[in-house]
């Protein structure tokens, strides 16, 4: 099956978003291998994230609790399943390791001079586990609004002085 026949057949348990971020693909990228970067924008707008583990490789994992602006806990556990430096990664997210209900998504990473497209590809476990997450959690505004800020970070970092 080729890749796009595989997406064909995933389309409609997808959520798909696309950002471009002014800045070099290896600093987007960077973004996603150190602790240190996640906490600064890893969540949607008003959240924080408290680490409890973090290993990034292959078949590593991260554990961790975001914390919404309303004081709710979510507890989240992510696990590595495909590091390509600097194009893709690929990991499965739940609540923790034995989440029926966890979803994979896909983050390409594509080098455009100045600029990085990111696609984030998040393939749910069925229609209803996507429908649900749009609905409830607010899902395609929230991973947005987490690329959004993934975007503001590297960007100030990128441009130091943009940030003071």
């Amino acid at each position: 099956m080729t890749s796009s026949t595989a997406q064909q057949a995933t389309a409609d348990r997808e959520i798909v978003i696309t950002r471009t971020i002014e800045a070099p693909r290896h600093l987007v990228f960077a973004a996603f291998t150190e602790v240190r970067h996640l906490s600064q924008w890893w969540g949607p707008n008003g959240f924080t994230t408290t680490t409890r583990a973090f290993e990034f490789r292959e078949g590593g994992v991260w554990e961790f609790t975001m914390h919404g602006p309303d004081g709710t806990d979510y507890p989240e556990w992510i696990t590595w399943r495909e590091i390509v430096r600097p194009e893709r990664i690929v990991l499965l997210h739940g609540e923790s390791a034995d989440d029926p209900n966890a979803f994979e998504s896909v983050l390409t990473f594509d080098d455009d001079g100045d600029t990085t497209v990111v696609v984030m590809r998040t393939i749910f476990p069925t229609v209803e586990l996507r429908d649900q997450a749009i609905k409830e959690f607010g899902a395609i505004e929230g991973g947005q609004q987490t690329i959004g800020r993934l975007a503001e970070y590297v960007t100030s970092q990128n441009n130091p002085q943009e940030g003071q």
